[in-house]
């Protein structure tokens, strides 16, 4: 049996950061950046990118999950995965292996933030320096209270999501 994805999920509502994530007739609560979200994504401004963006690829922590069921292109995360969030290096918003010379955000968390990381299709081709890095959708944190720039939904949610993402889905974030 062929399962069908969901073409777009949404994420919507007027609170800055608390959000619902709407996917076909799937709803959950989700959080986007502390400081709500913009059209002029600046790198460490807080915000989420306003806008429609594919979903690129995903990982998962092996060591702590089975991976998820879904349609998108999902690797099991390594010990050595870092992601550089330095805008005048190279490498700038791109899986890069640690260690690394240049500032990066580790792939590997102790907090269980990244069990499932999603990339989004944000400042990707062409890169621009400045624009923004590391835009996932992930987990939440123990305590919400908005994201660095990510959409973030609950842990017991992120099956139920998973299952309806596919290479086609796109995520608009509003």
């Amino acid at each position: 049996m062929k399962r069908s994805y969901v073409d777009t999920i949404r994420v919507t509502g007027s609170k800055a950061r608390t959000k619902r994530l709407c996917a076909g007739v799937l709803m959950m609560p989700c959080w986007i950046g502390r400081n709500g979200g913009t059209h002029a994504k600046r790198e460490g401004d807080g915000m989420s990118p306003v806008g429609r963006f594919r979903i690129l690829r995903g990982w998962w922590r092996q060591d702590r999950r089975l991976p998820p069921r879904t349609g998108l292109a999902m690797r099991p995360t390594r010990k050595n995965n870092g992601w550089c969030d330095a805008p005048a290096h190279r490498c700038y918003n791109r899986l890069v292996p640690l260690p690394f010379p240049a500032s990066f955000e580790e792939m590997w968390r102790a907090d269980h933030q990244y069990d499932v990381v999603l990339e989004i299709d944000w400042n990707v081709k062409p890169r621009i320096s400045g624009r923004g890095s590391a835009i996932f959708l992930h987990l939440m944190a123990t305590n919400p209270g908005g994201t660095a720039g990510c959409v973030a939904v609950a842990p017991a949610r992120i099956d139920r999501l998973m299952a309806r993402i596919g290479r086609r889905t796109y995520i608009e974030i509003g």
